[in-house]
């Protein structure tokens, strides 16, 4: 009897042990999925303290600025600093980012529960500093068509030998800058090469030479002589065509990763049609009304949450972003620039000796070459001279403008993509403006004296580049703005 209560008590404090174990175990789990559950609604953003208490829901407002260190106001209050994340009942506020030195950053940003926004503020220096980039004169400038060069030509050196065609590489350092254009060619009096029509190669490598006598293509690896260059009139057309090709399938590649419902308004109801640098979003100008479907790609979470304008108006210029399906309307064309008033081109038509009715049918726009997108195989294949669109026209001044324009709106004086695919670039009313890609936040960037017709940005949006003189007997030279 004894025995047999030892033993039930020796089972009693095994199951008291064993009771505790599971008990211990069960609060653990429970502690363990609890805990688990707030981090997990911690990290997206719920119970967290605001201005209004805690709230259940919030979403994150990351406020970083370029550069950081500004200070950051949410509706009129200084709450912050960049760069910090702030968290916010879900609902529309006014961010303004402020730092010393720069133009301050305002935009209205709309907060979504538990996703996260970011203001991505680049702050321009209210007073930038501008260093000239050459000095003896400059005319018949020509961006290359990678953006990384400008092409440019001087007859006012101090030495007729170094009178010519000058190339300035334009890379991220101050190498260029230190060492100055580099010169290409020499000059030849008779070709009138200050009103020649200049075609830059789709790589960049080289560029054509179109005078009224003579024709070349040169390299620009060294210098060359043009008087032993040969001339190319009779290869011309041909070198265009592989241009051309090169150019059409590059876009067709490129263009093909945007939505079909797109590609029809930019082909049927648009013109100059502009791919951002990284290629994910366009630029154009609405010509005749047009509706864009709604829901066109699968949604994202967090996207730009702007105002969106999905219903064309002729006129308009919109951009649309093909990884969020967003279309934003940026500005209106009240009156397309009269290119036929531009100076250079009324010295070119002038040295061309060209009528006014003649030049009333140059193509001044951008047009769109891969016109197939709807079919699997480049129409390129078909080794038809029709096959797509083409850039050559009936004579080499709209040839060369219509290239031109391909290759930047720089030409066509409407609005410019800037390096980053996040900025837009404009001249307003003698002002050089930069804007969001989304149309808000219009900063002036530069409002002294520049020539309308040449506003250039650096590759690595760094810096502007424009054409000014600061004295009327001083010809027209490129300076560079600061913008860091």
């Amino acid at each position: 009897m004894e025995k047999n209560k030892k033993k039930k008590g020796f089972l009693d404090k095994i199951l008291d042990i064993l009771g505790s174990r599971v008990v211990y175990t069960l609060l653990s789990i429970a502690i363990v999925t609890v805990g688990s559950y707030f981090a997990i609604q911690y990290a997206r953003g719920s119970w967290r303290v605001t201005n209004k208490g805690v709230m259940a829901n919030t979403g994150l407002l990351n406020v970083n600025s370029f550069p950081a260190g500004a200070q950051v106001f949410i509706d009129d209050k200084l709450i912050t600093a960049t760069d910090d994340t702030v968290y916010l009942e879900p609902e529309i506020y006014q961010i303004k980012i402020v730092k010393e030195g720069y133009s301050p950053w305002n935009k209205k940003l709309k907060i979504q529960s538990e996703l996260v926004t970011q203001t991505n503020a680049l702050l321009f220096p209210i007073a930038p500093s501008i260093t000239p980039l050459t000095f003896t004169g400059i005319g018949n400038l020509h961006p290359s068509a990678d953006g990384q060069k400008i092409l440019f030509f001087t007859n006012q050196a101090s030495s007729k030998l170094k009178n010519g065609f000058y190339v300035l590489d334009l890379n991220s350092n101050f190498l260029s800058l230190q060492n100055g254009p580099k010169q290409i060619t020499d000059d030849m009096e008779d070709l009138n090469l200050i009103d020649a029509q200049i075609i830059w190669s789709p790589d960049s490598t080289e560029f054509m030479i179109l005078s009224d006598k003579k024709e070349f293509l040169i390299s620009i690896d060294k210098k060359v002589s043009l008087s032993e260059q040969k001339d190319i009139s009779f290869q011309k057309k041909d070198l265009l065509a592989q241009w051309e090709e090169d150019i059409y399938l590059r876009e067709r590649q490129f263009l093909s990763k945007f939505p079909k419902e797109v590609l029809d308004i930019t082909k049927n109801s648009a013109k100059n049609v502009y791919l951002s640098p990284d290629k994910k979003r366009l630029l154009y100008t609405a010509t005749a009304p047009a509706i864009l479907a709604e829901n066109i790609v699968p949604p994202v979470p967090a996207t730009n949450t702007q105002e969106e304008s999905r219903t064309l108006e002729p006129g308009a210029i919109y951009v649309y972003d093909r990884e969020e399906d967003k279309n934003f309307k940026v500005a209106t064309v009240s009156a397309l620039p009269d290119l036929l008033n531009a100076p250079e081109i009324q010295s070119a038509s002038a040295a061309a000796t060209k009528p006014k009715e003649i030049l009333k049918k140059i193509n001044t726009e951008k047009i769109i070459l891969a016109d197939d997108l709807d079919q699997s195989i480049a129409k390129s294949l078909e080794a038809s001279p029709t096959a797509f669109n083409r850039l050559q026209r009936d004579n080499n001044f709209s040839t060369a403008l219509s290239f031109a324009n391909y290759y930047t709106a720089v030409r066509l004086n409407t609005i410019q993509w800037f390096p980053d695919s996040k900025h837009l670039l404009f001249v307003e009313a003698g002002k050089i403006k930069i804007m969001e890609y989304d149309g808000q936040n219009i900063t002036t960037v530069y409002s002294g004296p520049f020539a309308s017709d040449f506003v250039y940005p650096w590759p690595d949006g760094s810096k502007l580049i424009i054409k000014t003189s600061f004295s009327p007997d001083s010809p027209d030279n490129l300076y560079v703005i600061d913008l860091k």
